[in-house]
């Protein structure tokens, strides 16, 4: 059963870190399902851990603090939603704008509010999330592998890893099970006959991107105050575009999207295990092929699955309506 020891905090890791990209991936799944690609998820999230982490700090609620980063996502998605929608803008160059102004604004931000080299005040545990002890732990502790398994993984988690997991159900039935995710499908692959059926591809593909918003909030939120203690610059570490990755690897379809991030985050949490691991001939496993792992599956991965992937037909161009 070594195996099995030595696996257990390896899967319990891949869980806990495979939720901010899974937020985020879903994320770009209700965006781009609109018809609107957003490359400022990684912006959105920053911003949202700034301001969850602050609103942490200072009221010392961490459901305030969530509250506070969702709506600081909620108004970058409302500036890329005016840019992409109302005025046809370049998608690209909106997310990109979104993810260069999230970047010096929080470090500003923290500089001016906190003046603690960009970063906030450490948070107590009473503003943060904390993991939850189910029902039944002690009752199948003496079951070998089930009791562990359960121990592990199903119990010990934060609130939003529970959340995020219900999501992945939700998103896929809002989608394909809902008269809206109809509509806010068409409006990514055929929005001209969304216009002449009488509804609104504006309205729609507002309405993917504030749901993206929110999304985004909750990925940074849990950044800030479930993985870490409060805010620091850069924090979020490029996880935007891994899940933007692998929302394409996963055929823009929520279980192929889990499945993905997954993926991702198993290949960090070994990776995170092998530091200062001395291995045979060699010496210490090097710290930065550890932190570039994950990057570099990325990049062999969409080379490799980037011609399969079909987006929704409409996704990056603008409507316009007929006249």
């Amino acid at each position: 059963m070594e195996w099995f020891d030595a696996a257990l905090p390896i899967l319990a890791a891949t869980l806990r870190l495979a939720v901010p990209l899974l937020l985020a991936a879903l994320a770009g799944l209700f965006s781009e399902r609109s018809g609107i690609v957003d490359v400022g998820l990684e912006g959105k999230m920053l911003v949202a851990a700034f301001f969850s982490a602050a609103g942490a700090a200072v009221t010392g609620s961490v459901w305030l603090g969530l509250g506070a980063g969702i709506l600081a996502s909620c108004a970058l998605g409302l500036l890329h939603a005016l840019a992409c929608v109302t005025l046809r803008g370049s998608q690209v160059v909106s997310g990109m704008a979104i993810n260069i102004l999230a970047s010096g604004l929080t470090a500003t931000l923290a500089l001016f509010w906190f003046r603690m080299g960009g970063q906030t005040p450490p948070l107590p545990s009473s503003a943060r999330f904390l993991a939850i002890t189910l029902p039944g732990v002690e009752a199948l502790s003496g079951i070998p592998v089930l009791g562990r398994l359960y121990a592990a993984l199903v119990s010990g988690q934060t609130a939003l890893v529970y959340v995020t997991l219900a999501l992945v159900p939700l998103a896929a039935f809002v989608l394909y099970r809902t008269r809206f995710g109809l509509r806010l499908r068409a409006a990514g692959e055929h929005p001209a006959a969304v216009d002449t059926a009488g509804l609104s591809v504006a309205g729609l593909r507002y309405a993917g991107v504030m749901i993206a918003s929110v999304l985004c909030g909750m990925a940074g939120a849990y950044i800030a105050t479930a993985q870490g203690a409060g805010f620091l610059r850069e924090m979020t570490a490029g996880r935007g575009y891994i899940a933007l990755a692998a929302m394409i690897l996963g055929g823009w379809r929520p279980g192929r999207i889990l499945l993905t991030c997954l993926l991702f985050a198993v290949l960090d949490a070994v990776a995170i295990r092998l530091q200062g691991v001395i291995l045979p001939g060699i010496g210490a496993f090097p710290v930065q092929a550890i932190q570039a792992l994950p990057y570099l599956l990325t990049v062999i991965l969409l080379a490799g699955f980037m011609g399969r992937a079909i987006p929704p037909k409409a996704s990056g161009e603008p409507y316009v309506k007929e006249r």
